[in-house]
């Protein structure tokens, strides 16, 4: 069984680092609008300030969406399931498509990050209730078999693991 609080702590971590790495561009390219030309400069070019102003307000909307995301794992506590539960927000499931098979985690925030598994053994990719493959998910139960597309490719999946 996979300790769900430590994916939980994994996910904040990534998140965080997004967060920091989107506050210090969107400093750098506001700074980068205010001063980045002399005067001349600016009233020569105005699209190269307006082009920083773009992209510090860019930055913005990331640092505010990984903010949000984080309160939304501050408050997020995973149910437990059993191998006859539904899909659910929380669950790890285990699907296979006939060749491969893959672990995802279906948290509130987070979609398409890689977590690493226990003791590094593996990944788990986190996808989220509105996305396509969650959506497709929820409600499944062990043995069922979803469409997805992958890739831009239609896959079977069959539920083969739900903790």
């Amino acid at each position: 069984m996979i300790d769900k609080s430590w994916l939980i702590e994994q996910l904040a971590a990534r998140l965080r680092e997004t967060a920091r790495a989107a506050r210090v561009a969107m400093e750098a390219a506001a700074t980068e609008a205010r001063e980045g030309a002399t005067p001349a400069e600016r009233r020569e070019d105005a699209r190269v300030m307006q082009e920083n102003a773009g992209l510090a307000r860019g930055h913005r909307a990331r640092l505010e969406r990984a903010v949000s995301e984080l309160g939304l794992l501050e408050r997020f506590r995973p149910p437990r399931f059993s191998s006859r539960s539904p899909v659910a927000l929380g669950a790890i499931v285990e699907v296979e498509d006939g060749a491969e098979g893959r672990t995802l985690f279906l948290a509130p925030a987070g979609a398409g990050l890689e977590l690493a598994g226990p003791g590094g053994d593996g990944y788990l990719s986190v996808i989220t209730p509105t996305s396509p493959v969650g959506r497709a998910l929820i409600g499944r139960r062990l043995g069922d078999t979803v469409e997805v597309t992958v890739d831009d490719a239609v896959t079977d999946w069959t539920l083969v693991h739900i903790e």
